[in-house]
């Protein structure tokens, strides 16, 4: 009896001081997980039905004068990335769901929703191959997949990738380069990695071959792309936890072949992380040229994912070099933030020149509409959103483009 007693003692006091260290932030905590307040798709238009925001009842979201946005696809619970096939479908990783759907599109609208390969472990990042455009590669929990999508066959592992930890979803493209690059994020808040590969982007050859590391430092990378003007690499990385509402920035980084960016000891502009690295050093063990700072810092626990640059063709001129990013919003802020795309004004050399909202409006004060993912965006004025809160694809387009 004694025994049990002090078993129950001590489940109270963990649990009291659970409480206590994260109260700050449960009502954060409560925006980002519980189901959405309202189902978005009764206020936003399906695509193909658009109408000007100033025409609808209780529009949510708020865009720039001249884009539209619509529901291009629903019912795709925990939708994350997104790439077009070959004939022109568009295919999309549920990566809670465990399976990669393949959306027919006819005349602009998604005629046909089809679960293609199921079962998988957390598969997340996907991308096919330019030099065989059947093929698709899946970045999952344990192994990079391979699969010709024009044959009745299970997707192959290629490599092992790690597995387990915070950050056990992997994001995955195709570089300038013709390797494939795969972002690995951290196993734990911030901590000394014992697997190598954690916190880094490896690149490697499509067959599997030559693994090898192209950064490391990088807490949490979920998502990057390619400059088209300068060809460099741009991703997005989170920010670690648990100090404080408005620390550490979360951040935008130029990442480069063999630079060390920081984590777990350094975050933003190289601030050194003393709450987590108590050592003594000769030198600053953060400035450059060893480790790299952040080339924009970004409102702490916005946490950002998908990001794009903006192409010339079809888009306003004001926009050309720029970038949108997602913010898939706070779970551990004590007033939440995030929940919205913003662009990332950038000059013709990829100089910072400041952040606007793009879109906003999924966080309400009833809680969260939506929290959006992967961005796509297309010559022309078009992106495609995915939100794996509201398990949607969002279409954007210039409102000169949908005949308004």
């Amino acid at each position: 009896m004694k025994k049990i007693i002090a078993i129950v003692v001590l489940v109270v006091v963990v649990g009291v001081g659970f409480f206590l260290y994260f109260r700050p932030n449960i009502r954060g905590a409560l925006f980002a997980f519980k189901s959405p307040p309202e189902d978005i798709t009764k206020k936003i238009p399906e695509t193909g039905k658009e109408l000007p925001p100033e025409n609808l009842t209780d529009f949510p979201l708020k865009l720039p004068a001249g884009f539209s946005i619509s529901v291009f696809a629903k019912n795709l619970p925990g939708a994350r990335d997104m790439a077009f096939g070959p004939d022109g479908a568009l295919w999309v990783s549920q990566t809670n769901e465990g399976k990669i759907t393949r959306l027919t599109i006819e005349d602009g609208k998604v005629s046909r929703a089809q679960d293609v390969y199921t079962k998988l472990s957390r598969p997340h990042g996907i991308a096919f191959d330019y030099r065989e455009p059947q093929v698709l590669y899946v970045a999952s929990e344990g192994g990079l997949l391979r699969v010709d999508t024009t044959k009745s066959e299970a997707p192959r592992r290629v490599i092992q990738l790690p597995s387990g930890g915070n950050h056990n979803y992997y994001s995955l493209r195709f570089g300038p380069d013709g390797r494939l690059y795969i972002s690995m994020g951290s196993t734990c808040n911030v901590c000394l990695e014992r697997d190598k590969r954690r916190a880094t982007i490896y690149s490697v050859n499509s067959d599997g071959s030559d693994l090898r590391e192209f950064a490391h430092g990088l807490r949490n990378a979920p998502f990057f792309t390619w400059s088209y003007v300068d060809g460099r690499m741009w991703a997005t990385e989170m920010g670690r936890d648990l100090l404080g509402d408005d620390t550490p920035p979360d951040e935008i980084n130029i990442v480069e072949q063999g630079k060390n960016y920081g984590w777990p000891i350094c975050y933003g502009k190289n601030i050194h992380d003393t709450d987590f690295d108590k050592n003594t050093y000769i030198r600053n063990p953060c400035m450059e040229p060893f480790e790299i700072s952040s080339h924009v810092d970004l409102p702490a626990h916005s946490a950002p994912l998908g990001l794009g640059f903006i192409p010339e063709e079809g888009w306003p001129e004001e926009y050309w070099y720029d970038l949108l990013v997602a913010y898939h919003g706070s779970w551990n802020r004590t007033e939440p933030t995030g929940y919205k795309l913003v662009r990332v004004k950038l000059d013709a050399k990829g100089n910072f020149e400041g952040i606007e909202d793009f879109i906003s409006g999924w966080l309400t004060s009833a809680g969260a509409l939506g929290r959006p993912v992967g961005i796509l965006i297309q010559p022309g004025g078009t992106v495609y959103i995915s939100d794996d809160s509201a398990g949607v694809i969002y279409k954007v387009a210039r409102a000169s483009l949908t005949g308004l």
